[in-house]
């Protein structure tokens, strides 16, 4: 799941200085999931904003609309026959979202409402954590299922640094040292030996060093 929070109200605020009419546009992907860009918090920023501008004697005009998905062409065509009627979009989606509007849109101003953060997952209810940095090429199954790359400081693929102490990372204590979790799983498998094996260094190529990557299902192209 991709996870993102919303920009500070100054920030958004800033960016709709000379507008007076504007359209938000939530997300029931990812966003919704982790409580940034669904129809209740796009509900919750229009109001914010309307309150904010008439704090400072001036009415912001703002309608609602959330779309199933903004990284999808057929739901970004929805908004076609509206957008022109407004001084910008404000998307509330991942950073994806308001780069397809652009796209789509190119003569409209499009406005991002969140920061996209990381890949992860919830750890209990309001709490996200990354555990994956969409290298391209995943080889979790050499470390016990766990990520080195996202979720080492250092993202070190062979073995744990010297600022590694009781279990926690150099970097905080309330940081867990993947490597000390990579090597407890790994006795519990039975299977510590594998990671005293020689592999060859990772092929970076599929990640996003490369550039922008592009994934292609021939049996779905048209």
């Amino acid at each position: 799941m991709i996870v993102a929070d919303r920009k500070p109200l100054k920030e958004l605020l800033e960016m709709v200085e000379d507008c007076d009419k504007v359209l938000i546009l939530g997300c029931k992907g990812c966003v919704t999931v982790c409580n940034v860009g669904g129809s209740k918090e796009v509900g919750i920023l229009a109001l914010t904003l309307k309150i904010a501008r008439k704090k400072e004697g001036r009415l912001l005009e703002v309608s609602e609309k959330t779309l199933e998905r903004q990284c999808d062409p057929e739901y970004v065509d929805e908004v076609k026959d509206i957008v022109d009627g407004y001084d910008a979009v404000i998307s509330m989606a991942c950073g994806v979202g308001p780069q397809f509007l652009s796209e789509r849109y190119p003569e409209k101003r499009i406005l991002p409402a969140v920061d996209t953060t990381f890949f992860g997952g919830a750890v209990q209810h309001g709490i996200w954590e990354e555990r994956c940095a969409g290298c391209g090429a995943c080889g979790i199954h050499h470390f016990g299922g766990l990520c080195p790359i996202a979720r080492c400081a250092k993202s070190l693929l062979n073995g744990p640094c010297g600022g590694s102490a009781d279990g926690k990372c150099e970097i905080s204590k309330d940081v867990d040292c993947i490597w000390d979790m990579i090597v407890t799983k790994k006795m519990k498998e039975g299977r510590l030996d594998e990671l005293l094996m020689l592999r060859p260094p990772k092929v970076w190529t599929t990640a996003r060093d490369g550039g922008p990557r592009k994934s292609v299902r021939e049996e779905l192209v048209q």
